[in-house]
């Protein structure tokens, strides 16, 4: 039996990285006889937003808002529980900049596995940062740099995020599928769907402009978001200024997630970039074709453009409206691409994606 213990914030946000978490670390414990411990930060009594097998064991660390003290609390926690678990392997799944740090901070007690999540894109947050802001991007890259080479392997989630480091511990696996159900989508409702927080990164200012294109050539269809809502990004005011407050719907994250998907003819992404773009696999597993933007990195690894979804060059607003209409009008296509979309996620199902962690776990137990 293999002692995994996975490092990470917390695990009661509505997140990808949190969903992703559930599902490996639940079908390790459950189907590969793995002795799975996660161990959070000041998560305390909180309920966990995605359900968790019984089977993990779990820790938590508390910690100080004083930044000094912060560190200090975390390093002898981290010690404390690594120290009592003795772990086979560690995979820290952290996007933050200690994530990176982790190795450096409690030595390297055993294998070390570094799982990134996001593009390193996320550092940008805005179209013009300013100078300051671009030196401290560069200071911290430099940070991850360092860092990132201290582990065993570095594990991303497609092939175009491999050009973004410069290492020789590089690996890619990608995210597996959350479900797969039996049932798929009619693709008769007159919905369009997106799933997300509501920031920079997921760009829906520029799919509101889109969808001002559509509602004019077929104003019966809605636009659903669900997301965390974030008022600094003034949705409802550019909504508004457009005229098709009538059109959309702001929803708040909700655990049924799945029945959304299973209620849309169209999903789409619309982000200025992503680390994988796990919406677009969920949507597709019910047969819902997807129109993305062509963004770092993620939709040209899921889509190919005509065949199970449309890709669109990435910043192109009316081509990204073209697209949803060319969906809503042309039903055949929609559902030839909905059917093909379905079948091409299979690859993405647990059994086989986390067939390849256990692969990488156990090969790197059989060196120490």
């Amino acid at each position: 039996m293999i002692k995994l213990l996975y490092i990470t914030n917390k695990t009661f946000g509505p997140g990808g990285l949190e969903r992703v978490l559930s599902i490996k670390a639940s079908y390790l414990a459950d189907h590969l006889d793995y002795e799975v411990h996660i161990v959070t930060l000041d998560q305390e009594d909180e309920e966990m937003f995605y359900d968790f097998s019984p089977n993990i064991i779990h820790h938590d660390i508390v910690t100080s808002s004083n930044p000094i003290r912060f560190l200090r609390s975390y390093v002898k926690g981290l010690r404390k529980v690594v120290k009592e678990i003795n772990p086979d392997v560690i995979s820290v799944c952290d996007d933050g900049l200690k994530g990176f740090l982790v190795p450096l901070l409690i030595g390297k007690p055993c294998s070390m596995i570094y799982e990134r999540h996001v593009s390193k894109n996320i550092e940008i947050k805005s179209v013009t940062p300013s100078l300051k802001s671009r030196m401290f991007t560069k200071l911290k890259f430099g940070l991850m740099n360092f860092g990132g080479k201290k582990y065993d392997h570095f594990v991303v989630l497609t092939n175009g995020n491999l050009k973004e480091w410069n290492f020789k511990n590089l690996k890619v696996i990608p995210n597996p599928l959350s479900f797969y159900p039996e049932g798929q989508s009619t693709l008769n409702n007159k919905k369009v769907l997106a799933v997300g927080k509501q920031s920079y990164q997921k760009g829906y200012d520029r799919l509101l402009q889109s969808w001002k294109l559509v509602t004019d050539t077929y104003p019966d269809w809605t636009l659903d978001i669900y997301g965390t809502i974030n008022a600094n990004e003034r949705l409802d005011k550019i909504a508004s200024d457009l005229k098709i407050t009538e059109k959309i719907n702001f929803y708040e994250p909700v655990r049924n997630i799945a029945d959304k998907y299973q209620e849309a003819s169209i999903y789409v992404m619309s982000s200025r970039y992503e680390g994988f773009g796990m919406v677009l696999t969920e949507a597709m597993a019910y047969g819902v074709p997807c129109v993305s933007f062509d963004c770092p990195h993620g939709p040209s690894d899921i889509i190919s453009d005509k065949e199970n979804g449309i890709l669109i060059e990435k910043d192109n607003i009316e081509d990204f409206a073209e697209g949803i209409m060319f969906l809503i009008h042309n039903e055949e296509d929609r559902k030839r691409m909905g059917d093909k979309a379905r079948n091409s996620v299979k690859r993405y199902l647990p059994e086989s994606v986390v067939n390849e962690w256990d692969q990488l776990f156990v090969n790197l137990t059989r060196k120490n």
